[in-house]
């Protein structure tokens, strides 16, 4: 895997806010200040003001809020003002088609070169001061132009006033190069083609990576996993666990400390699909459930979300589960944020709700979903389990999400006993505990997800061994 550098700007670096001032000046003033007399038609107006001022105020939102993380992002409005800039009349150039050739390979050039070192792939900050001068002399000499080429007075005036606009923003631009730094905390950071939710897999075979515009529906590409497990240690390490005062410890936190524990040693199983890409979530490993307040048929529901780690013990899980199920559950009407927002959805007509859904399910394919969304929707995490047991039944194969990323549903039923005879002749009762996985192919392959499932039957045959955090947590990408 290709190692990059990762450069990013502070908001307490003075450079910052000074890149911002002038950046916002260069945009008001490309509006106060008329460029070409007479009226403009509305073409005029969309290329030479709102093109222009919404790249620049776009370049100041990203450097201030994403700086920190995603200073790469900067380059979608660097090219933003390349196309700005290659849709100007050229009143030096003229109409030579040898000089103009050469002005649309600079500004091509250019926006890729600032994208590049953005993004870290080119490790060269010092470079980026130096290109920024370039236009600023490229301006000085226009400035030198127009002030010496003669011309009637408000043609003149006009060209000059023009000019100020473009030495704020490449002033600007100089002055937030100059205050890049580089990272040094030796951690993977966020670059293109990665999503707020999941790192990109860049390293998957070929065939790996053109299956998935063969299969993309996600419930066409699911496995269905059951197995049976004997539970005499579990109930055993369920009454030591709630001795030790974790009163309301019971099997659901036994049997999800272990899938964390499995995710520990075998992390492709925390991968999801979205937009026909492998992401890896890395140590994020979100788990979602449906919470009732009152086991009725008319209580309502909810959904929850809570993000656990591979190096979290059984009581870790026990924690964090319990608290983000208190959390809902002391509501008046167990109402979560999700219920919020869809409350909101109802009040939309039909047929605009079908247009408002729609439109989600584009962003998420291109990973544009605000990360709020993400966070609310049980649609996007690692893993959907639920008791089946709470509910007095067997387990059931649940569906697989197509809207979401949720590539695991599992499922596990009530305590069933069985008389089994051993080798001597005896006969002696047991109790199971039925477990179905509804699992998407495409994360992993058929060996591994066996693998992981054999280990996983291991832990629930220890589950003392979910007391200690794992001796060794291995990354899903290097």
């Amino acid at each position: 895997m290709e190692k990059r550098v990762h450069f990013y700007v502070s908001r307490k670096n003075v450079l910052t806010y000074l890149m911002a001032l002038c950046l916002v000046g260069s945009a008001v003033t490309r509006i106060a200040i008329p460029c070409v007399k007479g009226t403009w038609d509305q073409l005029e107006v969309w290329s030479q003001i709102v093109l222009p001022v919404g790249a620049t105020l776009l370049y100041v939102l990203i450097a201030l809020i994403s700086g920190k993380e995603m200073f790469y992002k900067t380059a979608i409005p660097v090219w933003l003002m390349g196309i700005f800039y290659a849709i100007q009349p050229h009143a030096i150039l003229g109409s030579n088609p040898f000089l103009l050739g050469m002005y649309y390979i600079c500004i091509v050039f250019f926006c890729a070169l600032y994208t590049a070192i953005s993004c870290g792939r080119f490790r060269a900050p010092w470079l980026l001061p130096l290109m920024f001068l370039l236009p600023i002399a490229a301006v000085g000499y226009a400035h030198n132009f127009w002030a010496t080429t003669p011309q009637t007075d408000w043609i003149r005036q006009a060209m000059l006033q023009g000019l100020l606009p473009n030495y704020l923003l490449f002033i600007g631009c100089f002055l937030l190069s100059l205050g890049l730094k580089v990272s040094a905390d030796g951690k993977y950071h966020p670059t293109w083609g990665d999503r707020s939710d999941g790192r990109k897999i860049r390293t998957l075979s070929p065939m790996a990576q053109i299956t998935m515009y063969f299969q993309w529906e996600r419930n066409i590409c699911s496995n269905l996993f059951e197995e049976a497990v004997e539970i005499s240690h579990i109930d055993r390490y369920i009454r030591q666990k709630r001795r030790e005062g974790l009163t309301d410890f019971g099997i659901m936190h036994v049997l999800l400390a272990a899938y964390v524990r499995g995710v520990a040693k075998y992390p492709q199983l925390n991968r999801f699909i979205s937009g026909q890409k492998v992401y890896s979530r890395g140590d994020d490993i979100q788990y979602c459930m449906v919470v009732k307040k009152e086991m009725t048929v008319d209580s309502p529901d909810t959904s929850i979300k809570v993000h656990l780690n591979p190096r979290d013990t059984a009581e870790d899980v026990y924690r964090k589960l319990n608290a983000a199920i208190d959390e809902v559950k002391a509501t008046q009407e167990l109402d979560s944020s999700l219920d919020g927002l869809i409350q909101y959805l109802n009040l939309i007509p039909g047929l605009f709700l079908k247009f408002v859904v729609w439109l989600l399910k584009l962003l998420d394919y291109f990973g544009l979903l605000p990360k709020f969304l993400l966070e609310l929707s049980p649609f996007h995490g690692s893993l959907f389990f639920t008791s089946m047991g709470s509910l007095g039944i067997q387990p059931v194969y649940h569906h697989l999400y197509d809207f979401g990323n949720l590539p695991c549903f599992g499922a596990f039923g009530a305590k069933r006993k069985t008389l089994e005879v051993q080798e001597d002749g005896t006969v002696i009762q047991r109790k199971y505990v039925d477990i179905k996985f509804v699992l998407d192919e495409r994360i992993c392959d058929g060996f591994y997800y066996a693998t992981f499932f054999k280990y996983y039957k291991r832990l629930l045959r220890n589950p003392e061994v979910l007391d200690l955090p794992p001796e060794e947590v291995v990354p899903d990408i290097d």
